[in-house]
């Protein structure tokens, strides 16, 4: 009679077990998207990933910020999921999928006690080649001017060569910074320092000049007034599938955007 009774309680307890697991296989799968690429997207995909997660508890989104050229090969290469570009694509690097999530605005931006507050493309080009040197060649006090630019291979750095530069080159003693965040410092602790960041990364310790009158800001970028302006990218090896489709599809649908916009960039739809 023991031992019948000992038999019933192993069966309860192994069909209880077997439940239990059948239970707990049954719950929603832990799904992984890797994006790396710009710093200056950064901040933004980082709130679209976070408000995402939240709806879908189940994903985790991860951001490894390396820059837009690191973003474009991991894309090309198929290491991560989404790469990322804050630049526009070169014509042999159009071999992916690209999604343009926003446009932004890059500001030039000094130090609050500046009194230059509006310059011309061109002072800014030669400004950033050296050919002016001190601040009194643009209007300004009579101080040298200290350059801050960010790294090769950053999106930002690419648009600004591609829009400002064009054919001249950033002075050879330029102080590299490779983080939006430290060309902001820099700028922001030094009274003679200029510098160019992603607009919608600017706060109150800088100050954003306007170009040719225009001053930066999301509507003269929409208009296309203010010219120094480049893309947002989300970018694929493949045609997207899966969850990273459907995050795809959000950020490009109408909650996602309203975080673009709320993040003070330009939505794309």
């Amino acid at each position: 009679m023991l031992a019948k009774t000992l038999r019933a309680m192993v069966t309860a307890f192994l069909l209880l077990a077997g439940v239990a697991l059948l239970v707990s296989g049954c719950g929603p799968k832990q799904l992984t998207i890797q994006m790396n690429g710009s710093t200056s997207v950064q901040p933004l995909a980082e709130e679209l990933a976070k408000a995402y997660m939240e709806m879908y508890p189940n994903v985790k989104i991860t951001y490894a910020a390396t820059g837009s050229g690191a973003g474009i090969k991991a894309a090309q290469e198929g290491t991560h999921d989404i790469g990322t570009s804050s630049r526009e694509l070169k014509p042999e690097e159009k071999t992916i999928k690209e999604f343009r999530i926003a446009i932004d605005g890059i500001a030039i931006i000094v130090h609050p006690s500046n009194p230059v507050s509006d310059l011309t493309i061109e002072q800014i080009r030669k400004i950033f080649a050296g050919e002016f040197s001190n601040w009194k060649d643009v209007g300004g006090p009579d101080a040298p001017i200290t350059v801050i630019t960010r790294e090769d291979g950053s999106g930002t750095r690419g648009a600004f060569m591609e829009v400002v530069m064009g054919e001249s080159q950033i002075k050879a003693d330029a102080v590299v910074q490779t983080k939006t965040g430290a060309v902001m410092t820099a700028v922001a602790s030094d009274q003679n320092a200029v510098g160019y960041v992603s607009l919608g990364s600017v706060d109150n310790t800088v100050k954003a000049l306007a170009i040719g009158g225009v001053k930066p800001s999301v509507e003269t970028v929409k208009s296309g007034s203010y010219k120094v302006q480049r893309p947002f990218l989300f970018l694929t090896k493949e045609e997207p599938k899966g969850e990273v489709k459907k995050f795809i599809d959000f950020v490009l649908g109408p909650d996602g955007q309203e975080i673009v916009k709320d993040k003070g960039f330009i939505p794309v739809k």
